[in-house]
């Protein structure tokens, strides 16, 4: 049995290289929550809640994922006795939503756990692949020239697709020129959920231009929008924010809503969640891919980790650190080779915090 001595919260702060906008915010510096779970035999696994700082993506931000893992998780996890990680994120499903604060828990307790079996991470999840095809996701830019010179870059550094964000009034065109630009280069768009249910006439536009696919058009919850419009196109609408709990999944896929799925471990609650919506994905023959939150090292880690199991057929937002971040807080960055990111075959995690960087970028400690 594992019992979990100390939980250590880090709230830690990273710059970007670049600012971030998408249809309802920009970022130009991310604050993210590092989990470190010690047990009885001295053990430790990391886990990070990438929540964003304010309420835009999720209703969850930095403050409420640092009060909740205080206050209510961590409780959780020093009472609970376990011999594998599905117990202890069955022990903090008590906790209603909430999902990135539990992800970063349920994210350390894979990685405590995989370590002590002595097993890379990957391997416990069912990770088959020694390497993952990588993506990139780019942000709204000031000029359509500003944004073909990012997609430039990403393209000369072997990305696989290239993901464009869109918004009303920043969608057909700016797309268009970038398909012109680069016509080899798969690329989808994603929409954040920043279109009404009554704008269509967007998307029949975007169908013709031969998108990998078409990602949240619509807010989360309007899944009979979302089925309406997918009928109209041929494009495959990605759903992302509509898809927090398993349960999701099937709800989105009886009511044909989409026709690919983005499996996010901060958005869905932990690598726990993630295995089994990827399980039951592969079950009804739908392609999956890992999305990200500009994860630090260690939730980048995580998705490396999960885009390495057979279901992940299309190329995951599990891009290099350096397209985020100038220094990254583990001892040695996630690195994108020719498009691919290779995956550890450490025992744990396979990638750690530089400790007296992590000292730098921490503001706050539990």
């Amino acid at each position: 049995m594992i019992r979990i001595q100390q939980v250590e919260l880090r709230r830690v702060r990273l710059p970007l290289v670049h600012e971030f906008r998408t249809s309802s915010h920009a970022k130009r510096e991310l604050e993210h929550i590092l989990v470190a779970l010690t047990d009885q035999d001295g053990v430790t696994g990391w886990g990070e809640i990438a929540s964003p700082s304010g309420p835009f993506y999720s209703a969850e931000t930095v403050e409420s994922c640092w009060a909740v893992a205080r206050d209510h998780l961590r409780p959780i996890v020093l009472a609970a006795e376990w011999e594998h990680p599905a117990e202890l994120a069955a022990a903090l499903s008590k906790v209603r939503g909430n999902y990135f604060a539990r992800a970063g828990l349920d994210m350390a307790a894979w990685a405590l756990w995989s370590q002590r079996e002595g097993i890379p991470l990957a391997r416990a999840l069912g990770g088959t692949r020694g390497r993952v095809a990588a993506g990139v996701s780019l942000g709204i830019e000031p000029t359509v020239d500003a944004l073909l010179e990012q997609v430039a870059a990403r393209v000369a550094e072997g990305y696989q697709r290239v993901k464009l964000k869109i918004a009303p009034g920043w969608d057909v065109e700016p797309v268009r020129a970038v398909l012109s630009a680069f016509p080899a280069m798969p690329i989808h768009v994603d929409a954040n959920g920043a279109y009404p249910v009554s704008e269509r006439d967007v998307f029949q536009r975007l169908d013709s231009l031969g998108l990998l696919m078409i990602e949240q058009p619509f807010p989360p919850r309007a899944l009979f929008a979302h089925a309406e419009l997918q009928e109209t196109l041929e494009t495959p609408i990605c759903l992302d924010e509509s898809i927090e709990e398993v349960d999701d999944v099937v709800t989105a896929l009886v009511l044909k809503a989409g026709r690919v799925l983005n499996l996010k471990v901060s958005r869905m609650g932990g690598l726990t969640p993630a295995v089994r919506a990827h399980d039951l994905a592969i079950a009804l023959g739908v392609p999956v891919w890992c999305g990200g939150m500009h994860e630090f090292g260690i939730g980048r880690a995580a998705n490396v980790a999960l885009s390495s199991l057979p279901g992940f057929t299309l190329p995951s937002d599990v891009s290099g650190s350096d397209k985020y971040y100038a220094r990254d807080i583990t001892t040695e960055p996630i690195v994108c080779d020719a498009g691919f990111v290779t995956v550890s075959e450490v025992s744990g995690m396979g990638w750690t915090p530089d400790p007296s960087f992590l000292e730098e970028c921490t503001i706050a400690r539990i």
